[in-house]
């Protein structure tokens, strides 16, 4: 038996609870994993409100792990017990998510954890790092094009805005004021004004309008006007736009489409162990102490991630 976070049912941080769950054997490809920490993520609040209408209570929320390697199944040769690891799975699989004691999960979605990097810390980059690059990738961008990207003080966009740079892309974040050096700290090339002022300042630096633009405050249509004719949009959590307007495409980032994307968590592990990217920890809570963790979530204004620790 296991412990894990569960959701009891549908509704507030109330519903969440400490389960006790049988997690079963690792099989072909496939590797255990003792878990030591796991990211507390917007889509983790979601699942809490909604469910998953096929699968019976208690859900068990998660996308991200950080552990050590307890058992191996068939077929697995990267991997070895003993080995500390991070992983990403989709919770709305039978099995759920990562806030478990034991987890079970592909040889595909997991890798070393980076150099020098807490298990905590570990465990807020791979989701977020995949979601990173998928939007980057889903956008399309050239060396010199220029990239906006909304809540720049957040953990997506700190990942967002140094791969962009990576990828030679002139960046302009937002952020409030306390924010800016932070935001500058991550790679971007000009840090405006969040808030209403925002498209006005974007064009200021790119006065047909960026190219492209990474939305992870979820502002939606109101930052259309920061985008250039024709130019492209990346969304998170699901939104569709009822229409577009000047040929502008927006861009769904589907994370659940890369969690076996190795090559991509090899990178991410890379740039984090030599610093490029920053993996920050906002508290770390017991599975008791989850409902917490949430309403810290929802509060918003986290500068890193909620860790659940076992």
């Amino acid at each position: 038996m296991a412990r894990a976070v569960g959701i009891t049912e549908r509704g507030g941080p109330e519903v969440l609870a400490v389960v006790d769950r049988d997690v079963r054997e690792p099989g072909e490809g496939e590797v255990r994993v003792a878990v030591r920490a796991a990211a507390v993520n917007p889509t983790d609040v979601g699942l809490r409100e909604l469910g998953t209408p096929d699968l019976p209570p208690p859900w068990v929320p998660g996308m991200d792990a950080a552990g050590t390697v307890e058992s191996v199944g068939p077929g697995v040769r990267r991997l070895r017990v003993g080995d500390e690891v991070m992983a990403v799975v989709s919770p709305r699989r039978p099995e759920g998510g990562a806030q478990s004691e034991l987890l079970v999960v592909p040889e595909a979605s997991v890798v070393p954890i980076p150099e020098g990097a807490s298990l905590p810390q570990a465990a807020t980059l791979p989701m977020n790092g995949l979601t990173a690059l998928l939007g980057l990738e889903l956008l399309g961008l050239r060396p010199g094009d220029v990239l906006a990207v909304t809540g720049g003080a957040g953990l997506l966009a700190s990942y967002v805005i140094p791969l962009a740079k990576r990828a030679e892309l002139v960046v302009v974040a937002d952020a409030k004021p306390e924010d800016e050096e932070l935001v500058r700290g991550f790679g971007a090339d000009h840090v405006v004004p969040r808030g209403d002022g925002f498209v006005q300042a974007v064009r200021e630096h790119a006065p047909d309008g960026a190219d492209g633009l990474y939305d992870t405050a979820l502002l939606h249509e109101r930052v259309f006007g920061a985008i250039r004719d024709g130019g492209g949009m990346v969304v998170v959590r699901g939104w569709r736009p009822e229409r577009t307007e000047r040929g502008i495409t927006v861009h769904q980032v589907m994370v659940g489409e890369a969690l076996t994307h190795t090559d991509w968590l090899e990178r991410l592990r890379e740039l984090a162990s030599s610093g490029r990217l920053r993996l920050r920890v906002a508290g770390e809570y017991p599975p008791e102490r989850a409902a917490e963790a949430h309403r810290l979530m929802e509060a918003g204004g986290l500068r890193g991630r909620a860790v659940i620790t076992f």
